[in-house]
């Protein structure tokens, strides 16, 4: 316990202020100790290697920089702070949290959908404006992570300072937001909130991938994707009822609450995991107690980054690869239509269970829990093919062809158009109300299979650009999401649910081949590709 509280934020704060007296690292308490960890003397001119490092080095030849002269600071055998040598146990509370974080800020899009009869009322807008607070904070996850995510990956950051600075502003403004002057005011903060809430929902992949090994990782993912669900589908059962009872305004209380809640945890339990940065803070402290010139790989990367690669990196990579790469452009489509479908899909629950089976505006919650349920019992599923199918074709190296990992997604894609098929002809007055909750169990099982199919072919197509891609990934598919629930009330109502939710149909099988397509040719494209890898 004491080794997870001293990475906290917390922890890190009550060993800066007592001067080290107290959550002392090893060689605060342990000088001697400061020896195993140096290499090399790099002024010798021979070529260095770090071995072990978890996503930085791996064996990575450093060439020295010419009239430097400095030692190399690198993890020891089994070294207990490199994250992927944590207990499973540790691994397994730093998951939960993640998935808390990622609850905490996802809830906070459809929760705000319970009070929007509120919001017409108290500013005088039309249903359209008022879903404005809805896709502005979408809008907000779109643009985040492109300054987020690549700050997470620079070893001056880490993880750690950025989920907890943007966690805190996330839960300052909410009082912005219930206290909202004007409808403007309303607006312009519910993107702020969004934009400063994104960090987890770009970069909580990459804090599982730093704690477990390649093999492993799809698991922790998976479980972070089913709290990604549990957000958007809770937030309409938790909203629904304060929002009856006590105007919209509650709604954004519970979220306050509910982040509150997840920032103090946090900084009390949630121990740094970027390797990279653990490693630099090591290097520092290093420094100061032996006045020697020491670096770490991480540092001499963030070094050799020029102000202008940095700008590449944040701003122009993540379009470059999301319009230029076949592979990238075609998969973050489909995943940005699946997620602009669940954001229009929702906005058709009021007029199914409140206009067709008289809801409540609290009941109306409880049809969401379809959503909860399939995404719970894909998962067993799953986890049993990846492990039976999927971890026998890992190489010793850890890596595995990256075509394999679509195989999920030709299930899912198929679930999608089942769902809105089934939830529009079955909702209905003259069908029970439970028909059209099973039907949207289906989204959740194809959203699910899908995500986990695309975002880990990706990954391993493109693991130099990883962070880039995902940052693209979301900024396509948020953008999606946050512009189809503007049309989404005049289709339903011109339409019917019938027809509207067979548009949507008609629309998620014209993408069904993607995946097929890539499976089948997906290793040719990437051959061609300067940005793609070709070792597998």
């Amino acid at each position: 316990m004491r080794e997870l509280l001293r990475e906290t934020v917390f922890g890190r704060l009550v060993n800066l202020t007592s001067g080290g007296k107290l959550f002392q690292t090893e060689e605060q308490l342990d000088p001697s100790i400061l020896e195993k960890y140096m290499t090399s003397d790099a002024s010798s001119g021979s070529e260095v290697f770090v071995d072990g490092a978890a996503d930085v080095n791996d064996g990575t030849k450093i060439d020295p920089e010419k009239g430097k002269d400095y030692k190399l600071v690198d993890w020891t055998q089994n070294d207990q702070e490199n994250p992927r040598n944590w207990s499973t146990p540790k691994k397994f509370f730093v998951t939960f949290q993640i998935c808390l974080l990622t609850t905490s800020v996802y809830i906070g899009s459809a929760i705000y959908s319970a009070g929007i009869q509120g919001v017409m009322l108290q500013f005088g807008v039309s249903e359209v404006a008022a879903l404005l607070g809805l896709t502005l904070f979408v809008a907000g996850y779109a643009l985040g992570p492109m300054i987020w995510a690549p700050m997470s990956e620079m070893p001056y950051f880490g993880r750690n300072p950025i989920y907890v600075g943007t966690l805190f502003a996330f839960v300052l403004l909410q009082f912005a937001v219930i206290y909202a002057k004007n409808f403007g005011m309303l607006l312009a903060f519910r993107f702020i909130t969004g934009f400063v809430g994104s960090p987890v929902l770009a970069t909580g992949g990459a804090t599982i991938a730093d704690m477990y090994a390649p093999n492993k990782q799809v698991y922790g993912i998976a479980v972070w994707g089913i709290a990604a669900v549990f957000g958007p589908a809770l937030g309409p059962l938790v909203g629904g009822f304060a929002a009856e009872s006590k105007g919209w305004t509650w709604t954004i209380w519970e979220l306050l609450w509910l982040s509150g809640a997840c920032l103090i945890f946090l900084i009390f339990f949630l121990p740094e995991t970027s390797s990279g940065n653990i490693l630099y803070r090591r290097t520092c402290r290093y420094r100061k107690l032996t006045g020697a010139d020491l670096k770490c790989q991480p540092e001499i990367e963030a070094e050799g980054m020029s102000s202008n690669e940095i700008v590449q990196m944040t701003f122009i990579r993540p379009f470059s690869l999301s319009f230029t790469e076949p592979i990238v452009f075609l998969l973050n489509l489909y995943i940005a239509l699946i997620y602009g479908l669940l954001y229009i899909w929702f906005e058709s629950f009021p007029i199914v269970f409140g206009g067709i089976y008289r809801f409540s505006g609290g009941m109306q919650g409880l049809a969401f829990l379809g959503i909860l349920i399939g995404a719970m019992v894909v998962m067993p599923p799953f986890f049993w093919y990846v492990h039976k199918y999927m971890e026998p074709k890992f190489n010793e190296n850890g890596d595995i062809k990256p075509e394999l990992r679509l195989k999920p997604a030709f299930v899912g894609a198929f679930f999608i158009p089942v769902c809105l098929f089934w939830f529009g002809w079955s909702g209905r007055s003259s069908v029970h109300w439970i028909m059209p909750i099973i039907g949207s169990s289906f989204f959740s099982m194809g959203a699910f299979l899908l995500f986990m199919s695309v975002l880990t072919y990706l990954g391993d197509a493109y693991p130099k650009y990883v962070a880039s891609v995902y940052a693209g990934n979301d900024l396509v598919r948020s953008s999606f999401g946050a512009g189809f629930p503007l049309f989404a009330p005049a289709m339903y109502h011109k339409l019917g649910v019938g027809w509207a939710s067979s548009l949507l149909g008609f629309l998620s099988i014209v993408f069904i081949p993607i995946p097929f397509v890539l499976y089948y040719y997906g290793e040719r494209i990437r051959m061609r590709s300067k940005m793609a890898r070709h070792d597998l």
